[in-house]
């Protein structure tokens, strides 16, 4: 059964439309809540996190669960009325608190407040981390100005392997990766706290590594038709040519994705959210590859003006790849 893309391509870029969309609506609430398109945890912001579990040895401390408005009193009554609260684990018997820098007498000081009106905490689980805001925002420089260079390094060697509009496309099928990860991911910081951290700038470089060949791929056997057919239809060469590619994308795919769930089902929490990360992003890059760069690519040699399909010059254009 042949795959037409080119056909429904108003369809594809649709589903992408609205899923990009609900993103960008999610974020624009989260900047206005939180002053972040996204919900950054400590490495990009700086302060201390504090968690605190119940010592459920003790009799009745753990009858009831916490309440976050209990939490968000003694926040206030101590001077930290900003800080981010949420209770954790499955019995609601775990606090984790995102707050500004502390010392260690500020922490003894508030950790007792907070005992003295939720119950005793078990010494051997608190959790305490501490980042500077200085490290928290060249963390964050950091992470953008590793993008930004992914993407022009990608524009340079495509434009030099290919042509200007692939490596242009390209990159529209790479923004389109990230929009929709970065979307699912303030939408989630939005319901359920999730907070983005440096792994969450490393899942992003990854997907445009990997949603990156994908493209390369398809893009690499519409060049090879153009240069045998010249005066074949654009729209015809890109339908072959996803149709060509379409096995060795999905199963590429596929068994990442096979890995990935693994990771996130049986990996501990550092990891979890990182390969959530990764199986919302290599989805969407396959999506990308597949239905948006080859059907924009095709709308743009065959468009009005454009008389016939141009073939594809530079370094690498006698490369074949081989029949599936």
């Amino acid at each position: 059964m042949k795959l037409n893309v080119i056909k429904q391509r108003s369809l594809w870029w649709s589903i992408s439309a609205g899923f990009i969309l609900i993103g960008l609506i999610s974020m624009v609430i989260s900047w206005a809540q939180l002053g972040s398109p996204l919900r950054p945890s400590l490495d990009f912001v700086g302060g201390t996190r504090l968690q605190l579990e119940l010592d459920c040895t003790v009799a009745g401390n753990c009858d009831r669960p916490i309440e976050a408005a209990t939490v968000r009193e003694v926040m206030a009554a101590e001077g930290h009325a900003n800080s981010s609260i949420q209770v954790v684990g499955e019995d609601r018997h775990a606090i984790s608190i995102r707050t500004s820098n502390l010392d260690v007498n500020q922490r003894a000081k508030l950790e007792a407040a907070l005992g003295e009106k939720i119950g005793k905490f078990d010494p051997s689980k608190v959790q305490i981390d501490t980042v500077g805001p200085t490290i928290g925002r060249q963390l964050f420089t950091n992470g953008i100005l590793s993008l930004l260079l992914s993407f022009f390094g990608i524009i340079v060697y495509l434009s030099f392997r290919f042509q200007l509009d692939y490596a242009f496309f390209a990159i529209v099928a790479l923004l389109h990766d990230v929009l929709v990860t970065v979307g699912a991911f303030s939408i989630l910081g939005l319901t359920m706290g999730v907070e983005v951290d440096s792994l969450f700038i490393v899942a992003l470089l990854t997907i445009i590594g990997f949603s990156v060949n994908d493209t390369v791929v398809i893009y690499d056997r519409v060049r090879e038709t153009l240069a045998k057919e010249p005066d074949r239809s654009m729209n015809d060469i890109v339908d072959d040519a996803v149709n060509q590619t379409l096995t060795r994308s999905i199963n590429t795919t596929l068994t990442t994705l096979l890995s990935l769930v693994a990771i996130f089902l049986f990996g501990g929490e550092t990891l979890k959210l990182f390969a959530l990360a990764l199986i919302i992003g290599f989805t969407a890059g396959a999506y990308s590859s597949i239905f948006i760069a080859s059907t924009i690519l095709a709308w743009w040699r065959t468009r009005p003006g454009q008389l016939q399909p141009q073939t594809a010059s530079g370094p690498g254009s006698e490369d074949v790849l081989p029949d599936e």
